[in-house]
């Protein structure tokens, strides 16, 4: 009976079987969050610029539907500013679990390219359709709330806009890399 530890073992033929099966052991949870998640993406420029545009298009829904004025022009600013601020959310939590890697039949960069280069224009439209509508016989307290509204409406745009050009910049393929490009002689 001594010798009974030593010669049997207790390991399964299918490692963290009772995980894997819905077992109540979050024992290797960490592990495999971790191993998906793409840590190069989060210091990548696009992720920041994807987390600028969450932020400050946050900023901008938030500070339009703060304001007592509704419908007409400031409805397609906060269809804009919402939708686009859902999907870039949804988008950059895409990117950074690796989901592009799983699902290798969509063409990725210029998908990526498409959204952002349309987002820029749907924001130009909304960010010329704030500023029009800024007044000051609105009121100081909402004057200044759709002022600022329109303020981070034209950085959202410039930041899609920096977006668009560097997933333009990942489509082409080059990575905008002047070695890569130079032509030996």
């Amino acid at each position: 009976m001594a010798d009974f530890p030593s010669k049997v073992t207790t390991e399964t033929s299918v490692p963290n079987s009772q995980n894997s099966h819905g077992g109540n052991s979050i024992r290797g949870l960490p592990g495999s969050i971790s191993s998906r998640v793409d840590f190069s993406f989060i210091r990548s420029i696009p992720a920041m610029l994807m987390i600028a545009e969450i932020v400050f298009g946050l900023l901008h829904w938030a500070l339009i539907a703060g304001t007592s004025i509704v419908g007409g022009a400031y409805g397609w600013v906060l269809f804009v500013a919402i939708t686009l601020w859902i999907l870039t959310t949804i988008l950059f939590f895409v990117i950074l679990f690796g989901v592009t890697q799983t699902l290798p039949a969509v063409p990725w960069p210029l998908t990526v390219m498409v959204y952002f280069s349309a987002a820029t224009v749907l924001y130009l439209t909304a960010f010329i359709t704030n500023a029009a509508y800024v007044a000051p016989f609105h009121g100081l307290y909402i004057y200044g709330h759709l002022a600022a509204a329109a303020f981070f409406g034209a950085v959202v745009t410039f930041v899609y806009a920096a977006s668009a050009f560097f997933s333009y910049l990942d489509w082409k393929g080059d990575g905008g890399n002047a070695a890569t490009n130079t032509v030996p002689t």
